[in-house]
């Protein structure tokens, strides 16, 4: 009778064999990640405060964002792909605009949760538009900006992994890999490192932001 071999769920043996293939998907999924919340971020602060400036925007702009974040990945992905093609551009795109709803929000949510009466008092000594912003709203909406960044981020790190139906998944590559051989260690391995890098990247936000509003760890001490 024959003895069916081994099939552990974790397997360090696994990580000695693969060390260097897990070192580039896992590279490949941190720089994606990081690249898709930086462009997110970059476009979504412009669009909330143009919705803060101009209020009749606000509603379609986070509809708009709305409507991107209700369409499943899986099907986003193979829509984009006809017209940017296989790999990073397609994956890239997607997880911007999965990102964006949860950044606008949040940030729009804290600049209209500044005390008016700090911005009243700010507009009597004399601050400008531009001043007043960078000095006085975003300063005082950067809780709620970091709550929507950390969401942002830790979702972000897993949809990188549905980014395998386009061949750019990062760390879904190893999962998707697994899940056809059955080999349950390739399948382990990818989902922790997901989950520690999900983890990691919160726990940086989490520090820079302290770093950041010294104000708020006055105050909390």
């Amino acid at each position: 009778m024959s003895v069916a071999p081994d099939n552990p769920w974790l397997s360090w043996d696994y990580l000695e064999r693969n060390g260097s293939e897990v070192w580039l998907y896992g590279t490949q999924h941190l720089h994606v990640t990081l690249q898709a919340v930086g462009i997110a971020v970059l476009i979504a602060l412009p669009l909330a405060m143009l919705a803060r400036q101009v209020r009749w925007l606000s509603g379609p702009i986070l509809g708009i964002s709305g409507v991107l974040y209700t369409i499943p990945s899986f099907a986003l992905f193979a829509l984009l792909a006809p017209f940017t093609g296989i790999g990073r551009t397609t994956v890239l795109i997607g997880l911007v605009a999965y990102a964006l709803l949860v950044l606008v929000r949040n940030m729009v949510v804290g600049l209209e949760g500044v005390d008016p009466d700090v911005v009243d008092a700010a507009r009597g000594l004399g601050y400008g538009r531009i001043r007043l912003l960078l000095s006085v709203e975003l300063p005082n909406a950067l809780p709620s900006m970091v709550a929507g960044l950390r969401l942002a981020t830790v979702s972000t790190v897993a949809l990188v992994t549905v980014g395998v139906v386009v061949g750019y998944g990062g760390l879904g590559q190893l999962m998707f890999r697994g899940l056809q051989s059955d080999y349950r260690a390739q399948i382990a391995t990818a989902s922790l490192l997901c989950l520690a890098l999900a983890l990691v990247l919160d726990l940086l936000i989490v520090l820079a932001a302290r770093l950041a509003m010294p104000w708020v760890r006055r105050r909390t001490s």
